[in-house]
Parts: C-alpha cells; structure tokens; sequence
C-alpha cells in the first residue's frame, strides 16, 4: 500500500507502475489494454466483475419501483451490459492471444492437449456404445424369453391329448351377453 502512495504526498510524480510478474514483454489481466483507460492497480478481471454487479445493480435498482422514466431506464441498463460484453470481449481476446502465444510457443503442447481430448471423447464413447450393448443384450433376452414362451406348445406331440387341452387353455371363453 506504501509503494502506490509513494510520490503523492512529497511533490513528486508517481513513478509507473511496476509490471507484474511474468514473462517480459507479454500483456498480463493486470496491465491495461492498449487504448484502454484503466486505473493502474485495475485488471481486466476486475472491471469484468464490477461491469457485472453494475448490470445486476441496474436490474434491481429502486428506480423501477420510484417511478423513472422507462426510456432513461432502459438506456442505462443498455449502457452497462454493453460495457460487461465489451470488457467480456476484451477478455476472450486475451485469452485467445495467450493460447495463440502457447500454440507459437510449445506446439507440443497443444498437440497433448488435442491428444487428451480425444482420449476423453474415446471413452466416454465406448462408455456410450457399452450402455447400449447392455440395453441391446436386455431386450434380446426379452425377445428370446417371449420365443421360447411360444414355442413351449410345439414341444408337445401333435396327437396327444395333453396338447389340445394346452391349445384350449389359451383361447379365452367367450363373453356371456348380460
């Protein structure tokens, strides 16, 4: 806290700020955007989540309940959700800048990366396809099951008594007119 405050109060100008810590030469979320206004000690994080309390804080504002015009309410809200996705944008291009970096940097990397997704996919493809296997397999012994219910009458020989009063078992009785 000292070293921000440092030239305040004896006359001198603040020096800059100090660049954080990573790689020379590279923009981190703590160093302003080129072309962007920002305070020095802000980050993109930062104002990304204080642009977001800022559209929730519009949203459920007192001013809908006091009467304001819905134009100028409207408008402000507007204004803010445009600032979150500018800043949202802001953000995203960052990051893309980083994996462009990453990929220019170690493309082995990347190719790891590629690798391990699509072990994941494999196997929660196979996770898949043997999920299937299993209902596959239930319904065959379903289906199997019913077969060997209707083949049962067959097994019995053709003259014998014992098949007929088995074939007359199956047929249901006629209904009685009331």
């Amino acid at each position: 806290m000292a070293a921000p405050l440092g030239g305040m109060f004896s006359g001198q100008p603040p020096g800059p700020p100090q660049p954080p810590p990573g790689l020379p030469g590279q923009a981190s979320l703590l160093q302003a955007a080129p072309g962007a206004p920002r305070p020095s000690n802000s980050t993109l994080v930062d104002e990304l989540e204080s642009s977001f309390e800022a559209c929730f804080a519009s949203l459920v504002s007192q001013d809908y309940v006091s009467g304001t015009d819905q134009e100028e309410i409207r408008t402000g809200v507007d204004q803010c959700i445009q600032k979150f996705l500018d800043i949202a944008r802001q953000t995203e291009c960052f990051f893309l800048q980083k994996r462009l970096q990453l990929s220019v940097q170690k493309p082995e990397q990347v190719i790891k990366e590629d690798v391990s997704e699509l072990r994941n996919e494999l196997q929660r493809k196979d996770a898949l396809v043997q999920k299937h296997l299993t209902k596959l397999r239930h319904w065959q012994q379903v289906l199997e099951d019913i077969n060997v219910q209707h083949k049962k009458p067959a097994d019995i020989p053709q003259g014998s008594l014992a098949y007929l009063e088995q074939a007359s078992a199956n047929i249901p009785a006629p209904l009685k007119p009331t």
